[in-house]
């Protein structure tokens, strides 16, 4: 048999990692011959434009260095699939395509959105008695993903901006007049990523001083009155808040498009140029936001070694499920200790994951709604430990390079 992986939705460090653990697993498959990649996640499926992987990956040194390399080899979609029942030629062409290949299974490693599109081929594959499996890997700097206790890509995320923010605290504290440091850090519903900001604690840090995440009840006025509170008693005052915190709609308007993706997600960025305004409008002090952006998702000279090995894990677990016969699943992970931390990697039927979301736990917050407790502190730390040894030339991380046929 053949098999195909595709990658879909937001890059991060970890992505190309769980690409490898399927690759590998296949490698030592006997069964499986070719492996393919798809070109820009479902979207090659569709229009029969796949990549022999082996051609491509050839040594033991390509395996190691795309598994510590960011963002999505193969390139990435945020394709929704229609329904059948809507456009059945979209499903015609995608067996077309698996057929002509031979391919037996299909892993698609990413979001809740792209789980969406696991459950939809699945059902279709089964409607049609095709003994095709569909399985799916997760992804997502976010952490909001159903089931699982975190999610690929989210620790090496949450170490960079933790680091990120270290960084800023020190810039900070070197002036004699007060000061306000606003990071703006992604999150569109859920705050995980910010709220990530907390583990500086454990090294002695103090600040962030302000942490607001999207499940807090945000008020602008209140806001001011908790940044007035904390200049009181620090020079340099550091407020991490996630680019999707709810704000008014007459407000929000100023700095956000309005503009919305396939699937209905808004465009975001820009709440911390706002409060920066406010900031300097009402209370007139040095004031500067930082919006953190597409570093986020990348930074894979920080990134954590739980989180790339856990990745690869859990990519040739999926394909060891698929061999066994499962279809329609998304692999997750199961955390079963703390102290030493643990985790099994288990399944779950991906509509439990598809489109649905998983919000930063309200008991994690502080009664105040700025901050978060001790608690969130022991869940981030494990996924942020261990550094991998970055392959580097020339005093830069060498990356691979993406095939010539997509570049």
């Amino acid at each position: 048999m053949n098999i195909a992986i595709a990658q879909s939705g937001g890059p991060t460090c970890a992505i190309n990692s769980s690409l490898v653990g399927v690759f590998k697993q296949g490698l030592l498959t006997e069964e499986i011959d070719a492996i393919f990649g798809s070109i820009n996640g479902i979207e090659g499926i569709i229009n029969d434009e796949l990549l022999n992987l082996k051609t491509i990956i050839k040594t033991n040194e390509d395996m190691e260095l795309l598994r510590q390399t960011p963002s999505t080899m193969l390139g990435s979609c945020r394709y929704k699939l229609p329904d059948y029942e809507t456009e059945p030629a979209v499903y015609e062409k995608i067996l077309h395509t698996l057929t002509v290949h031979r391919i037996e299974i299909f892993v698609y490693i990413g979001g809740n959105d792209s789980m969406d599109t696991v459950v939809k081929l699945s059902a279709y594959l089964k409607n049609i008695n095709s003994d095709i499996k569909v399985i799916g890997v997760p992804k997502t700097i976010d952490n909001d993903l159903p089931v699982t206790d975190h999610t690929p890509g989210f620790g090496s995320a949450a170490k960079y901006v933790a680091a990120t923010a270290q960084e800023i605290i020190r810039d900070s504290s070197v002036y004699s007049i007060p000061s306000v440091t606003i990071i703006e850090i992604m999150g569109r519903h859920a705050g995980w990523l910010t709220a990530s900001t907390c583990v500086l604690r454990a090294n002695g840090e103090e600040a962030p001083h302000l942490i607001y995440l999207p499940e807090s009840d945000f008020s602008s006025e209140q806001f001011i009155e908790d940044v007035r509170k904390e200049m009181a008693k620090h020079k340099a005052v550091i407020v991490a808040i996630s680019e999707g915190i709810s704000l008014s709609e007459e407000n929000s308007a100023e700095f956000q498009s309005g503009a919305v993706d396939n699937f209905g997600h808004k465009y975001l960025s820009g709440v911390g140029k706002y409060l920066e305004r406010l900031v300097a409008d009402r209370i007139g002090c040095k004031v500067r936001s930082i919006e953190l952006n597409v570093m986020q998702r990348c930074s894979s000279h920080i990134c954590s070694k739980t989180d790339i090995d856990e990745a690869e894990r859990i990519g040739r677990r999926a394909l060891s499920a698929a061999l066994d016969g499962n279809t329609g699943q998304m692999m997750y992970f199961r955390r079963i200790s703390e102290m030493p931390y643990a985790v099994t990697i288990e399944m779950t039927d991906a509509s439990n994951v598809a489109n649905l979301e998983k919000m930063f736990p309200k008991e994690w917050i502080s009664p105040e709604q700025n901050q978060v407790t001790d608690a969130a502190i022991s869940y981030f730390l494990p996924l942020i430990q261990g550094e991998v040894n970055i392959m580097m030339k020339n005093g830069l991380p060498v990356h691979f390079q993406r095939p010539l046929q997509m570049r």
